[in-house]
C-alpha cells in the first residue's frame, strides 16, 4: 500500500487496546491524535521510547490522545506492558493489516542501521532488560511511522523513520498536542 501523506485521512482502524477496550479511530473525531506504529512488544527501542514518552507525560495536555500499535497478540502485548502504567492508548494489530494498509515498510539494513547508529539507546534497553523476544527477520524488520493526525481526521505529517531509532521527537509532538 501507498504511504500516508499530509491530507490524507487518518486509517480507520478498530483494534483492541490493553485496558480492555477496542480503540476507533472514528471516535476521535475532533481530537488530535499522535499515532505510533511500533514494531513488536519486546522491541527494545519501542520500549525505550515509551518510557522516555512516560517520563514527559506531564509536559502534554490533559486531553492528548497518543496511541501506539504494535504487531503482536493482545494478551502478549497486555502481559508485556502492564508494569508500565503507561498512560497512553496501547493497541494490537494482531494481523498485520493496518500496518500494511498504512504503508509501514520493512527494512533488514534500515533495521541494522537503526542498530548500528543508536549504541547507547541499545545499551539502555539492555540495561533495562528490555530484550528481543523475537528472532523473527520479519518483526525486526519493521521501520515505525509516526503520524500526527488532526482534528478533522486527517494526516497532519506522515513521519516514516529512516530506521529503527528515527521517531518525531518528543518536544514536537509536545508542541503538536498543545496546538502550538
Amino acid at each position: 500500500m501507498p504511504k500516508l501523506s499530509r491530507g490524507d485521512p487518518a486509517p480507520d482502524i478498530s483494534l483492541p487496546a490493553i485496558d480492555g477496550t477496542i480503540f476507533e479511530m472514528s471516535s476521535m473525531r475532533g481530537k488530535k491524535v499522535i499515532f505510533t506504529f511500533f514494531r513488536f512488544s519486546s522491541c527494545p527501542f519501542c520500549n525505550i521510547r515509551i518510557d522516555r514518552l512516560i517520563k514527559r507525560w506531564k509536559e502534554f495536555p490533559e486531553d492528548t490522545v497518543m496511541v501506539g500499535v504494535f504487531d503482536a497478540q493482545i494478551e502478549e502485548l497486555t502481559k508485556r506492558m502492564e508494569r508500565k502504567n503507561v498512560p497512553f492508548t496501547i493497541v494490537a494489530d494482531e494481523t498485520y493489516d493496518t500496518f500494511v494498509e498504512s504503508g509501514v515498510t520493512k527494512s533488514f539494513w534500515r533495521f541494522m542501521w537503526g542498530a548500528f547508529r543508536s549504541p547507547i539507546t541499545f545499551l539502555q534497553a539492555t540495561l533495562r532488560g528490555y530484550v528481543p523476544m523475537t528472532m523473527s527477520i520479519s518483526k525486526m524488520s519493521t521501520i515505525p511511522v509516526d503520524l500526527l493526525i488532526d482534528e478533522e481526521g486527517k494526516v497532519r505529517e506522515a513521519h516514516y523513520c529512516k530506521d529503527t531509532v528515527d521517531h518525531i521527537p518528543i518536544d514536537k509532538l509536545i508542541s503538536f498536542a498543545r496546538g502550538e
